[in-house]
């Protein structure tokens, strides 16, 4: 039976009782609106732990001026029936009040240039956001593991990071992209496309197959892999291309080699929605 709260008191309680009984605990941070991709996190973590909690909160910190904060999806009692089919413990469901002090001065933020490649350089403030909840989450939860999806490679690097650096003692378990039938990355943004829309964003597919056809031709050249891409986007009159990058899966910064723990990442415009999209040699 799925539980549900927005108080940050009462998950601890419960955590606290389930930590006293030796069981371990999961974490699956989410912004709601739940699809096939949020509930391969949720497997994944009902495999390992013994009970698995779900944040289900639209992060207004994450959001700059003129992002779609206010227009963000949202669907909780579909979400529910989501989370309680897969086998969640807990459901997080916090106002933004609860989380953020009306005062609130304090982020987590990583002072180097990972947050400011790919998404970042047209998002500033958006992986300080991040790192700020999830910090705030692994705080309230304190989970063992936690489970972030691949199609966010950018965001996942730089929670490793900030793992690592704050030494939370918490294994974070990266999950591969869920795809629709037609190869598109599973978003809950893709539901702001129109159909004509919808159709045009599959160049973001075609170009991670044709990037991922020529590496394993042989082809190590980044600057040859992402211009053939770019290309094959270019092709989509509807498409506007943000970023076509590669780089290095570790620290995200630009590689001229294409080679082991390379992420080859995009972010692509289809009229007014930001979609990404990419792969790992």
């Amino acid at each position: 039976m799925l539980e549900k709260t927005g108080k940050i008191s009462e998950v601890r309680e419960k955590v606290r009782e389930w930590k006293k009984q030796g069981l371990t605990v999961g974490l699956v941070p989410t912004m709601g609106y739940l699809h096939e991709g949020h509930a391969s996190l949720v497997d994944k973590a009902v495999s390992m732990c013994d009970r698995v909690v779900v944040s289900d909160f639209v992060n207004p910190t994450q959001f700059g001026p003129n992002e779609d904060l206010e227009s963000y999806p949202r669907d909780f009692a579909h979400d529910c029936e989501l989370l309680e089919a897969h086998g969640a413990s807990l459901v997080f469901h916090p106002e933004v009040e609860e989380m953020y002090e009306e005062d609130a001065a304090t982020f987590v933020e990583i002072q180097n240039d990972m947050p400011r490649q790919l998404c970042g350089q047209t998002r500033p403030i958006h992986f300080r956001g991040v790192c700020t909840v999830v910090s705030k989450l692994f705080n309230i939860v304190t989970p063992d593991y936690a489970f972030f999806g691949q199609k966010d490679a950018q965001q996942l690097a730089i929670i490793r990071k900030m793992v690592r650096d704050m030494s939370y003692g918490i294994e974070i378990v990266g999950c591969p992209i869920v795809r629709e039938e037609d190869g598109l990355a599973k978003s809950s943004r893709n539901t702001y496309l129109s159909p004509e829309e919808r159709q045009a964003a599959l160049c973001l597919w075609r170009a991670v197959r044709l990037g991922e056809k020529l590496v394993a031709e042989g082809v190590t050249s980044a600057k040859e892999v992402l211009a053939q891409m770019t290309a094959e986007i270019e092709k989509e009159p509807l498409a506007k291309i943000d970023y076509v990058s590669a780089v290095s899966n570790h620290d995200m910064m630009p590689v001229d080699e294409i080679k082991e723990d390379t992420l080859v990442a995009m972010a692509v415009y289809i009229g007014k929605t930001r979609l990404i999209d990419n792969f790992i040699i």
